[in-house]
């Protein structure tokens, strides 16, 4: 028993296909094709209509493709304006709830083509007054299919609704970055020891910190963007591999051309047809780049685990918005639970790159067939970074204080202000200072003092915070 997510009479009507006739139910907007789908392939649950946008980009990959084959004289202007009519519907976001497959299906992407097609042509055929299934007046193959191939209007579609998703993407991390860009501002005067091995390295500012993970986000966030546009490049006319069989000479270019104007963006057609048609690059690509960024932003979170570390007993330099209870056994414990769900959420992107690159090497002569769980991998990664970025900003980032006086405390009794020094006194001196430091307990302001290497005022002029966090040449 099928459980829709719309209301069913409990009344079917027969279709008909290649392995023979099945009931659909009479409400449903989809077919058999569909049908057969949705019994064969219970697999993720992730739903192509839970993504509305794929929804809305067959809706424009079909319209163009019926403008142009219109402009060819291939079909009637009634069908044309019917199956216009039904596009526009999917592409304002309607009849989700008539996309019940899995993401995730044999086939390579024949279910969800045949779902669109079916979808919009018995939406058309309501439009024309006729009754779903009545395929003679408008037909899911004939007509909604025209000159074309699940090989060209499957990635063309998914590649739309990606560059879609995309936008999503990039407003988390634009967001994100600015919430840095915002500490950075507000971390300005605090100074802080930098480390490098989780050793004490040399003074810097807490902004300067906050800095670099903004700059960290906006360097990946432009490499994203630009590996997106390859989304753009698209290859209908292809139809089955390439050679454009069973389209009419100008199709791909027409269809191109009314795919551009209906979408706005910067729609191109695939120099190379028969390449474009088993090539999946751009999925890799792009995947790719938001690997990159996860690994950015996890090590990120790992930055705010340590430096909030504590809140006695660490580093405890910053503290996070505490968000829950720690602890079932321990009173008071409160973990760094934001960062730690972004870590687990980056880990999984850097997962499905694995899968995503052995999907799009088992592309083999004229296709890959495994389109599908390369664009399930995609979706998901996408979506569950655009959703914890805005977690970890809003959670977490925007929320984060700053322990100034401890900041100060343990730069000021670190033994790495003695590099400020070198330029001054020299290595040597320095690692004498350093060690016996180190021996004593004492701090390298009294040592240095003890050991009259510098007087009371050139050693303040030296160790002003302001000259220690940016090249400084003293005079004294």
């Amino acid at each position: 028993m099928i459980n829709y997510s719309f209301k069913t009479s409990g009344k079917t009507r027969s279709e008909h296909d290649l392995l023979g006739d099945k009931e659909v139910p009479q409400e449903a907007l989809f077919g058999v094709q569909t049908l057969r789908c949705i019994e064969n392939f219970d697999i993720s649950r992730n739903l192509l209509g839970d993504h509305v946008e794929f929804v809305k980009a067959f809706g424009i990959v079909k319209m163009g493709a019926i403008l142009a084959n219109y402009e060819l004289g291939l079909v009637s202007k009634e069908i044309k304006d019917a199956v216009v009519a039904a596009c526009k519907e999917l592409m304002e976001g309607k009849h989700t709830e008539m996309f019940p497959i899995d993401m995730i299906q044999g086939g390579a992407g024949t279910s969800a083509n045949m779902n669109a097609n079916e979808v919009i042509a018995n939406r058309a055929l309501e439009i024309i007054g006729k009754k779903h299934g009545e395929y003679k007046f408008i037909h899911p193959n004939d007509h909604v299919n025209m000159a074309q191939s699940t090989n060209d209007a499957y990635p063309t579609a998914m590649h739309l609704g990606l560059y879609m998703i995309h936008d999503d993407v990039m407003k988390s991390l634009k967001d994100l970055a600015k919430a840095f860009r915002a500490k950075q501002r507000q971390f300005a005067s605090i100074i802080k020891m930098g480390r490098t091995q989780l050793q004490d390295a040399v003074p810097m500012t807490l902004g300067q910190t906050f800095g670099a993970f903004a700059t960290a986000v906006e360097t990946e966030m432009k490499k994203l963007d630009a590996a997106a546009q390859d989304f753009l490049v698209i290859n209908m006319g292809a139809t089955a591999i390439g050679t454009g069989i069973t389209s009419e000479p100008g199709y791909a270019e027409a269809c191109t051309k009314h795919i551009k104007k209906i979408s706005g963006w910067k729609i191109s057609l695939a120099k190379d047809l028969v390449e474009a048609t088993n090539d999946t690059s751009c999925m890799v690509n792009y995947h790719s780049e938001l690997k990159n960024i996860a690994i950015r932003i996890s090590k990120i979170c790992n930055d705010l685990r340590l430096l909030s570390s504590g809140p006695r007993t660490g580093i405890a330099e910053i503290n996070l918005p505490p968000k829950q209870p720690g602890s079932s056994i321990m009173p008071g414990k409160v973990n760094p639970v934001i960062p730690e769900v972004t870590n687990q959420v980056c880990f999984k992107v850097i997962g499905n790159d694995t899968c995503i690159t052995m999907a799009s090497e088992a592309a083999q002569l004229e296709l890959n067939v495994m389109e599908p769980v390369l664009v399930e991998s995609l979706v998901e990664s996408m979506t569950w970074m655009a959703r914890v970025l805005e977690t970890l900003r809003i959670e977490c980032v925007e929320g984060i204080t700053a322990n100034k006086e401890h900041c100060k405390e343990l730069a000021e009794h670190s033994i790495g202000i003695v590099t400020a020094l070198k330029p001054y006194i020299g290595y040597a001196a320095c690692t004498e200072v350093a060690k016996e430091a180190l021996a004593t307990g004492g701090s390298v302001y009294d040592l240095v003092l003890a050991k009259k290497l510098l007087t009371k005022v050139q050693l303040d002029k030296i160790l002003n915070p302001k000259n220690m966090v940016k090249p400084t040449k003293v005079e004294l």
